[in-house]
């Protein structure tokens, strides 16, 4: 892999680390939310009698209401202070997964979804905002490592835990976990970040539709929707299964399940600073090609076996997340240099909200894939997702490579002398 830079990274500064950190635990609430109904999918489908292509409304009923919210609070999105839409849609987000703390019946879950979804799915787009506008770029991959750490620290500590909850009291127990945690990271933001506001004075469109629509309408930005859009897909496709494939196919204890998700989250952990870091040194493409080939093995092989020993399920699961986070750090880095300072919040609203609609109709499309006799029997097709997702897969990195032409066209030429650290992409 190609150095892009001769001078050390910047830095960060004691409010910076301290941002880094808010950023990432408030990540680990929200994708904690999401990614716990994937391990609770079984016992969900059980509890409450919801068939595979019933439950696949559960997980995408969140993605479709998330990306509807992106859409609609994209042309707002750069004509607020950042901080004040933050704290605004985390409360919002708050409300919806207690409302799925005290669901007991299938259709008032469905409904706290899409509540959870109206306001979290947006989070994740100012978050990201928030990253373009108080970083370097050459910062941005290192944030990125630690903020997509949430991932795995969900894995290594909020799965088992939610997990170890379930099985001790019932569904219910894990959203109200994450209640408790969300409104201490809410209150650590109210009281301590400062606010995002240095984009306002570089507003030029009149109102927010006609600021969406210059989002929307140029060429580069729309390279750039179509890569994150695939990066998506993916993931959707295998994830809302997951647990019941373990439990029903590969003959894994439900009480085993906790183990899985520690073993792969705490690998995830270690791996991601060293992903990040070298996001920053080398080439984001090179890296992203990489974990591509990687996923691309391991999603075929785990997707096509039967029953399994525990050590063989833990490997495969440790190996397979890896290389998906190694796609998610340099695409998602590459993806913040992307837009011009002034549409950040627009672009990232609409990145966010493709994403998850696109993820949501992949989960629709899963149910419809997979059947399932009754609720204790194997699924059937699930390694047709695994071939599907290879697809999808090698069309994202081509889409990607063009995303990492069109940042590098618009980065400054690399020194041939030793010379300051670049502080940020010129836009």
């Amino acid at each position: 892999m190609e150095q892009t830079a001769t001078a050390p990274p910047p830095t960060f500064s004691g409010y910076q680390k301290f941002l880094v950190a808010i950023l990432a635990l408030l990540q680990f609430t929200v994708i904690l939310d999401f990614m716990v109904l994937s391990p609770l999918g079984d016992a969900l489908m059980k509890a409450l009698s919801i068939p595979p292509a019933r439950f696949s409304f559960v997980v995408s009923a969140y993605a479709f209401s998330a990306g509807a919210a992106g859409l609609l609070t994209a042309g707002f999105a750069d004509r607020f202070d950042r901080k004040k839409l933050l704290l605004f849609f985390y409360a919002g987000f708050i409300l919806g997964t207690l409302g799925c703390g005290l669901a007991g019946t299938y259709p008032l879950l469905l409904v706290a979804r899409v509540v959870a979804g109206l306001f979290g799915g947006v989070i994740g787009s100012i978050s990201l905002a928030i990253v373009a506008d108080e970083f370097a770029v050459h910062q941005r991959g290192r944030v990125m490592g630690v903020v997509q750490m949430a991932f795995a620290a969900s894995q290594v500590m909020g799965i088992p835990i939610s997990l170890y909850l379930a099985n001790r009291w019932d569904w219910h127990a894990p959203f109200l976990l994450i209640v408790a945690l969300s409104l201490l990271i809410c209150l650590a933001i109210l009281l301590r970040m400062r606010p995002v506001d240095k984009h306002l004075g570089l507003q030029s469109d009149t109102n927010a539709f006609a600021h969406l629509w210059h989002t929307v309408s140029k060429p580069d930005y729309q390279t750039g929707f179509m890569a994150m859009i695939f990066l998506a897909v993916g993931g959707f496709l295998l994830m809302p299964f997951g647990s019941a494939f373990l439990i029903n196919n590969v003959r894994i204890a439900p009480e085993q399940l906790p183990l899985i998700y520690l073993c792969t989250g705490f690998a995830s952990l270690l791996v991601m600073p060293l992903i990040g870091r070298l996001s920053d040194r080398f080439s984001k493409f090179a890296l992203f090609t990489v974990g591509s080939g990687i996923a691309i093995a391991t999603v075929l092989i785990y997707t096509n076996i039967g029953p399994s020993p525990l050590w063989l399920v833990i490997t495969l699961n440790v190996i397979m997340f890896m290389g998906i986070m190694s796609r998610m750090v340099p695409a998602t880095a590459l993806n913040t240099s992307v837009p011009a300072p002034k549409d950040r919040g627009a672009y990232m609203s609409v990145t966010s909200s493709l994403q998850q609609v696109s993820g949501g109709v992949a989960a629709v499309g899963a149910g419809m894939v997979i059947t399932q006799a009754d609720s204790h029997s194997p699924l059937l097709h699930y390694n047709v997702l695994g071939y599907v997702a290879t697809a999808v897969f090698v069309l994202c990195l081509l889409l990607v490579y063009r995303v990492s032409r069109l940042v590098a066209r618009r980065q400054p030429a690399t020194p041939t002398a030793p010379a300051p650290p670049v502080a940020a992409l010129a836009e």
